[in-house]
């Protein structure tokens, strides 16, 4: 039975010379509407001490001129997306008061090019000839008749006449000239199952994902991906100034976005095919149940709130099932104290960070290994019988994820 997936995919525009002036006025506008609701939430919040929710900004916004340079449409859309920031906000601030609200869309005297999304009454696509037209809020239209007609390329696997439905589009400055994203409706086949066999995993801040297959014990390190927010938040805030983020500074914000984002997908698809590759059809992922809601003080709490464990398990979830694995959310609890040879959860079996010591059943092994093979016991109990050898677990395979080939490759792979 075919399933219906998001997919969102990017086209180039072929006639950005032509149209690149209106679709800057589009982007500035977005800017300009950005910035006079971030301001009236401002003033509600200092008037009242709370912020104005969705409903009561866009019925504001609605009296204000620049309301009208954009689609309404798109307009709404402005307002949902700072009403989302703030909700992100209030969420951090639980733990990390220190934490910054959303901020004005500006540098000096200009705004930045925002991204405007069109939604179902703001575009008309014409796939078989490649192109979009946009529309234009009535404040820029010349006549009632006048909009943004793109010419676009996407990559040569990608037909975008073959798609279910395409749900909005998006005009976005990626930095050097402006592309559009189809965010579409796809129908997909999934895959029969995998194959029997069970794996789990242990998701971590250190060790990204460590998981327990039938045969072997895997580690996927996020070394790289704690360079990259080392070295890119570090042009940010060397470049932030008393007018807001520099030209660099958003630069170096949108750069690390991009790369954890292709970090996590490169990831995802590294374990799944692992787990097609050995006949895995069910995947234990470790969930930590209300671990965001604890305070685990200044440093630990911001760690923990850029630990990635939702997306990763949304990720695998998707992709494994157009693969044929059953990815399974399973409680963590205890996970990382109990030896998962005798089940013994003496506390003080967790030696150090990367190293368990069974005082019962003289198991010695890797830390993360022991978490992820209790997870994968959630599944299918003892699945190696009696035999429980303590080089598998102290000696698990390494998978670093080497940049130039923008893959994961083992430890001897990714140092030659």
């Amino acid at each position: 039975m075919a399933i219906q997936v998001t997919r969102t995919y990017v086209g180039s525009i072929q006639n950005h010379r032509q149209v690149c002036d209106d679709l800057d006025s589009l982007g500035d506008s977005a800017s300009k509407i950005w910035n006079i609701a971030r301001w009236t939430a401002d003033r509600v919040w200092d008037e009242i001490g709370e912020i104005p929710d969705e409903r009561v900004l866009k019925s504001y916004m609605k009296s204000q001129s620049c309301w009208k340079d954009l689609n309404a449409q798109s307009s709404q859309k402005v307002i949902e997306e700072l009403s989302d920031a703030f909700q992100s906000w209030f969420d951090l601030r639980q733990n990390d008061p220190e934490a910054n609200p959303p901020g004005y869309r500006k540098h000096g005297d200009t705004r930045p090019k925002s991204t405007v999304t069109f939604k179902t009454d703001g575009f008309k696509h014409d796939p078989e000839h490649n192109r979009v037209r946009l529309s234009k809020g009535s404040n820029l239209k010349e006549s009632w008749s006048d909009f943004i007609l793109c010419e676009y390329q996407t990559r040569p696997d990608v037909d975008l006449s073959e798609v279910n439905r395409v749900q909005n589009v998006r005009a976005v400055w990626n930095g050097d000239e402006w592309e559009l994203h189809f965010v579409c409706k796809v129908e997909l086949e999934p895959n029969d199952s995998a194959g029997d066999e069970v794996a789990g995993i242990d998701l971590g801040i250190t060790n990204i994902a460590t998981v327990a297959f039938p045969d072997e014990y895997v580690l996927y390190p996020g070394n790289s991906l704690k360079e990259d927010k080392h070295y890119f938040s570090r042009e940010e805030y060397a470049t932030e100034g008393e007018n807001g983020p520099s030209e660099k500074s958003r630069w170096a914000r949108q750069k690390l976005t991009d790369r954890e984002t292709h970090f996590y997908h490169t990831l995802t698809d590294a374990i799944i095919t692992a787990c097609v590759e050995r006949g895995v059809g069910t995947l234990a992922v470790s969930w930590p149940e209300d671990m965001r809601e604890s305070d685990w003080g200044k440093t630990g709490n911001k760690k923990l709130h850029s630990w990635a464990f939702d997306r990763i398990y949304q990720y695998l979830a998707y992709k494994g099932e157009m693969r044929g694995v059953e990815v399974l959310k399973e409680n963590e609890w205890n996970t990382s104290e109990t030896c998962s040879r005798c089940g013994d959860d003496t506390k003080s079996n967790r030696v150090e960070r990367g190293l368990y010591v069974c005082t019962a059943c003289e198991l010695v092994g890797n830390a993360d290994c022991n978490g992820a093979e209790n997870m994968r016991q959630k599944i299918t109990p003892s699945p190696h019988g009696e035999d429980r050898s303590n080089g598998c677990v102290a000696q698990p395979s390494t998978y670093l994820f080497d940049r130039e080939s923008g893959t994961f490759r083992t430890r001897e792979q990714a140092v030659s």
